[in-house]
């Protein structure tokens, strides 16, 4: 039977007299309880069950699981961890001590100590985190205690050039007074901006050459550093190895990272929401990906202390924004309307909601700006998280806009053609909708970058960008008719007014621009993966755990919440993506064409003004990379050519795909190469190489 708690009793071994005052048991024996047998104790014969375990993992199938539910993720990692000289750092090899034997104070050679230093240059973080598990960082030292003892250490030098070799008195000064400079540039904050002065970085950048050629005086001290600190951090992680690089490839890196610093001091002006938006988005795109501090520096520029630039709200970064893109030159982007104390006044209730908008939107376009300073990958992987929070924005967006309505008196379009309700413009929601279409794909695009799809997927995701292009396109040309029809409404705008609308009308004319050319090229792309597809040139590899189905739900998670634009079933999109009805040569006809028309667009938008483009402050850089689209563009027709040869040659009318069932197999005249991203004109373009075989 089943026991409760009352019924467990514990006799006590030495039974206490009532009688003789002592205190009675705390556990009570009962005839009717049942006891607890005392545990057996038997010898334990440890037993090797290697050979038995390997006979009967050998009879599971690949991919089968045998698991205990009582055995627990946390049990295995914890089994993986003990002795492991890789997961635990408590771990000591034989003859090992636990504290290093190394004495920081014992006295070292003049070259011991370059050394040292430039040992130091050469560790490198691949990540960054702001928990230093509770170890200090000298932060109870201010800037000038740390320059005044490098210059005293610099004069203490200068004293003993009659004792200590001239070239090795030459390398330790050398290598304080870069340290000094590297300091001073680190140690600024935006106050740098109202100069954009870059001394201490370009002095860094001459140093550099004087460090690489003096670096031979210097004796390593292996013993000095030791990855035994890690012992003594609060932190769960595994010790990591000490990543240790050559001394000219810590050199490059330095490099890079002061020609970055001078880059994001010198460069970085306000000149607008979107070009600074612009200026990021270029920026991270270097490559190498500017380095940790460098990405911290830029994000301590864009909103430290919740001050945009240094000197702007967050508030007039977003009417600046909305301004550019759905209200030029609008009543509710007024700031004197702040300054109404009448809650009866139309202005105090609309400045009421936009100060509750800003408040809403404010936070999700500083968490955009945020991401956008991480790596590629957190890149990615932040923005499938928060296209959620611009989806419940757009919403939120929408509410306010109704409630601003009886306030800003808007006059719907009546138009019966288009539908048989009012047509608001809605402007604060379509602002959040455009950004929202805007990091969709982002997200789409940094899966090229990252080569998160295989190559059997390519036709897919590339028609799945030219969508979300095509619905953004869509809604820019919206956007735009409204814009235009409140400029009509106008009986006499103000200059300040007709700068506001020609402002806005340039941005949209511009985005409508960037978006059917990206929709042109990723239609293109379709087409042409698509043909190979059908050609048996690009084969699905063998998934025998996977199907399609799944790997489209898989693709598709970071939107599935999402309302609009919606997700499309699956059987829809393989239809939209197969046509079964056309054959290769139709598709390569059609992929022909897209690419013609993407080749002219980009074009056009290379031979824009920064101005007009919005990449004032970064005009070379985006020109480059508008310029490796192109390159791109022309590779994707050349490759669209050869294919099309290798049919004219294959046969007659149905044999080379020019009929309904004109599937050929082409596999053994034709070679395809989809590159990796690095090998590509443009990361985010995969364009195969096409070649025939002899």
């Amino acid at each position: 039977m089943a026991l409760g708690a009352k019924d467990i009793i514990v006799e006590d071994p030495s039974p206490v007299n009532h009688d003789n005052g002592q205190h009675p048991s705390l556990f009570q024996t009962d005839s009717n309880a049942t006891k607890i047998p005392l545990p057996r104790t038997r010898e334990l014969r440890p037993r090797d069950i290697t050979s038995g375990f390997t006979k009967a993992a050998s009879a599971l199938k690949t991919g089968q699981l045998v698991k205990d539910e009582a055995f627990t993720l946390f049990e295995a990692v914890g089994v993986l961890e003990i002795m492991d000289p890789k997961m635990d750092s408590g771990y000591l090899a034989p003859r090992e001590t636990l504290e290093d034997d190394y004495d920081v104070l014992k006295p070292l050679l003049p070259e011991e100590v370059v050394g040292i230093m430039d040992q130091m240059l050469c560790h490198e973080e691949e990540d960054f985190v702001t928990q230093l598990y509770h170890r200090p960082l000298l932060s109870n030292f201010d800037e000038e205690e740390i320059v005044a003892l490098m210059t005293q250490a610099i004069a203490w030098l200068e004293s003993q050039r009659a004792s200590i070799p001239e070239d090795i008195i030459a390398a330790l000064i050398l290598r304080l007074r870069f340290r000094e400079m590297f300091f001073e540039a680190v140690a600024v904050d935006v106050d740098v901006l109202q100069n954009g002065s870059t001394e201490g970085w370009q002095q860094c950048t001459a140093m550099l050459p004087l460090l690489l050629t003096s670096q031979t005086v210097g004796k390593p001290v292996k013993e000095a550093f030791s990855v035994k600190i890690q012992r003594k951090l609060a932190s769960t992680v595994p010790p990591r190895p000490i990543v240790t690089v050559s001394f000219n490839d810590a050199i490059q890196h330095l490099r890079r990272l002061c020609q970055d610093g001078k880059d994001v001091v010198q460069s970085f002006q306000y000149f607008g929401s979107n070009d600074m938006l612009t200026f990021v988005l270029v920026f991270q795109t270097r490559k190498p990906q500017p380095s940790v501090y460098i990405r911290a520096l830029l994000q301590s520029i864009l909103f430290g202390e919740m001050k945009i630039l240094g000197k702007m709200s967050i508030k007039q970064l977003l009417f600046d924004d909305l301004a550019e893109i759905v209200l030029p030159g609008d009543m509710l982007l007024d700031p004197q309307h702040s300054e109404v104390e009448v809650p009866m006044d139309p202005r105090f209730q609309m400045a009421k909601r936009m100060d509750i908008f800003v408040a809403r939107a404010g936070q999700s376009y500083i968490e955009l700006l945020r991401t956008l300073n991480m790596n590629r990958s957190r890149i990615r992987r932040t923005l499938c998280h928060t296209i959620t929070d611009w989806d419940n924005l757009q919403v939120d967006a929408e509410d306010i806009d109704t409630e601003l309505r009886p306030y800003t008196m808007e006059e719907p379009i009546i138009d019966s053609r288009l539908s048989d309700e009012p047509i608001f413009s809605f402007p604060l929601s379509s602002w959040a909708y455009y950004h929202k279409l805007h990091q969709m794909e982002w997200i789409a695009q940094l899966g090229f970058e990252l080569d998160v799809y295989q190559a059997d997927e390519l036709a897919g995701m590339y028609w799945y960008l030219q969508y979300l292009t095509q619905t953004r396109l869509r809604h820019m040309e919206r956007i735009r008719g409204f814009t235009t029809r409140r400029l009509a409404y106008l009986a006499t705008p103000t200059i300040r007014q007709k700068i506001a609308f020609s402002r806005s009308l340039s941005f949209l004319d511009f985005s409508r621009l960037e978006a059917s050319s990206t929709q042109a090229f990723a239609d293109g792309l379709t087409c042409l993966f698509t043909a190979l597809h059908r050609l048996s040139l690009v084969a699905a590899p063998t998934r025998p755990y996977s199907s399609d189905a799944l790997r489209y739900e898989l693709r598709m998670k970071p939107f599935l919440h999402i309302g609009l634009p919606e997700i499309l079933p699956y059987t829809q999109f393989q239809q939209l993506v197969a046509v079964p009805d056309e054959s290769p040569y139709n598709l390569l006809e059609a992929a022909d064409s897209a690419i013609k028309q993407a080749r002219k667009d980009w074009d056009t938008l290379s031979k824009m003004s920064a101005d007009k483009a919005r990449c004032r402050g970064c005009e070379g850089e985006w020109r480059k990379n508008v310029k490796d689209v192109l390159r791109g563009c022309i590779a994707a027709g050349i490759a669209i050519s050869t294919v099309k040869k290798a049919l004219d040659a294959s046969g007659g009318e149905v044999g080379n795909g020019k009929g309904p069932e004109g599937n050929v197999d082409l596999s053994g005249r034709l070679k395809v190469e989809v590159p990796d991203a690095g090998k590509r004109y443009h990361d985010w373009w995969v364009v195969p190489k096409i070649s025939a075989l002899p």
